[in-house]
C-alpha cells in the first residue's frame, strides 16, 4: 500500500511539473505576442526605480505578514527575527517547488523545531494559512466592490471573480470546520486503515489537532489580529501595483490598482497547483488590463517587474534558509 502512495505522490509531482511547463510556454507566448521589444524597453527604462520596487512596499508586506503569523500562535514564544527568516525561507520554497504552496509551510515549521514544540509550529502555519486566505478573500471582496463602480460592472471578468470568491468562501468554511473537528487525527487513522503506519507521528498529529481546536476556541482576539495584519499586507500590494505602473509611465488611480491586485490574488489562489502561477497569472493580468482599458503590453511589462521582484526575494528567502540551518546562526536568531 505504501508503494501505491509513493506512486500517487510521483504522479502528483509529475502533474505539477507538467503544469509548470505549460505555464512557462504560456508565459513565453504572451511575451512574444505583445511587442516584446517595447516591453523589455519599458522595464529597462525603470533604471534606479527598479531598486525602489525591490524594497518598497515589499519590506512592509513581509513585516505585516510575519505579524499575521505571529498572532497565529496560541502564545508568544518565538523571536520576531526567527519568524521573519522562517517565513522568507518558506515562501521561497512555496514559489519554486511543485508542492502546491504547501511545501514551504512544512519548511517554516521545520526551521522553528528548536524554538517551539512541533505541535505549536505546525498548528501556527495551518492557522496562518487560514487567516492569510481569509484576508485575501476580504481583499478580493474590496476589489470586487471597487470594480462594481467602474467599466467592469457587468463584465464576464467581474462575474468570474464573484464565482471565485464564492468557491473560496465555501472551501475556507469547510477547512476551518475540519480543523476544529480534528482533521490531522482523522488523516492518521485513514492512513492506518490503508495500511500505512503513522507510528509515533500519530500522537504528534493528535497534539496538533488539540492545539488547533484550542486556538479557535480560546483565542478569537489573536485570530482577528492575524487576519487584520494579513489584510494590511494584501492592501499594500495595491500600493506596489500603483507604484510599478506609475514608474512604467501608466497613470492609474489607486482604486484601479486595487482591482488589478485583488484580481491577481484570486488568480494565484485558483492556480495554486502551478508553481508561482507562472503564465496563468500573466494571462489574468492581460485580461484585467484589457477590461480596464489598458494595453496588453502594459500588463506584460507590469508582470515582468513583479517577477523580477519575486526572484530577488526568493533569493533572499533561500539565503535565510541556509543561515537558519547553520548551528551558529540558529543559536543567535
Amino acid at each position: 500500500m505504501s508503494c501505491c502512495c509513493s506512486t500517487g505522490n510521483a504522479e502528483l509531482k509529475l502533474l505539477r511539473f507538467a503544469l509548470f511547463g505549460l505555464g512557462l510556454v504560456l508565459f513565453a507566448v504572451l511575451v512574444a505576442e505583445n511587442d516584446p521589444a517595447v516591453v523589455l524597453a519599458s522595464v529597462a527604462d525603470l533604471s534606479w526605480r527598479l531598486a525602489v520596487i525591490l524594497c518598497f512596499p515589499v519590506v512592509l508586506v513581509q513585516v505585516f505578514d510575519t505579524l499575521g503569523w505571529r498572532f497565529a500562535f496560541l502564545r508568544e514564544g518565538v523571536a520576531f527575527s526567527a519568524l521573519v527568516s522562517s517565513r522568507l525561507a518558506g515562501e521561497a520554497f512555496n514559489l519554486i517547488t511543485p508542492t502546491a504552496a504547501l511545501g514551504g509551510e512544512a519548511v517554516k515549521a521545520w526551521l522553528l523545531r528548536e524554538r517551539v514544540p512541533i505541535e505549536a509550529s505546525l498548528s501556527s502555519v495551518i492557522v496562518a494559512k487560514t487567516t492569510i486566505t481569509i484576508a485575501q478573500g476580504l481583499f478580493l471582496l474590496v476589489g470586487i466592490a471597487v470594480a462594481w463602480g467602474t467599466i467592469l460592472n457587468g463584465s464576464i471578468l467581474l462575474y468570474g471573480m464573484l464565482w471565485l470568491l464564492t468557491v473560496e468562501a465555501i472551501a475556507l468554511a469547510l477547512f476551518v470546520l475540519v480543523q476544529m473537528r480534528g482533521m490531522l487525527g482523522w488523516t492518521g487513522r485513514l492512513l492506518e486503515r490503508l495500511g500505512i503506519s503513522a507510528g509515533r507521528g500519530r500522537a504528534t498529529l493528535g497534539r496538533v489537532d488539540d492545539a488547533l481546536g484550542q486556538f479557535y476556541r480560546t483565542a478569537p482576539r489573536r485570530l482577528g489580529l492575524s487576519i487584520a495584519f494579513h489584510l494590511v499586507a494584501w492592501m499594500l500590494g495595491s500600493v506596489e501595483t500603483w507604484l510599478i505602473l506609475r514608474f512604467l509611465g501608466i497613470e492609474v488611480s489607486l482604486a484601479t490598482a486595487t482591482v488589478i491586485e485583488a484580481f491577481g490574488t484570486a488568480i494565484r489562489v485558483a492556480t495554486f497547483l502551478i508553481p508561482a502561477s507562472l503564465g496563468v497569472l500573466e494571462g489574468g493580468f492581460v485580461a484585467t488590463f484589457l477590461a480596464l482599458g489598458l494595453s496588453a503590453p502594459a500588463a506584460i511589462s507590469f508582470s515582468l517587474v513583479r517577477r523580477t521582484r519575486e526572484v530577488a526575494w526568493i533569493a533572499i528567502g533561500l539565503v535565510a534558509f541556509a543561515l537558519m540551518r547553520s548551528p551558529d546562526r540558529r543559536a543567535s536568531l
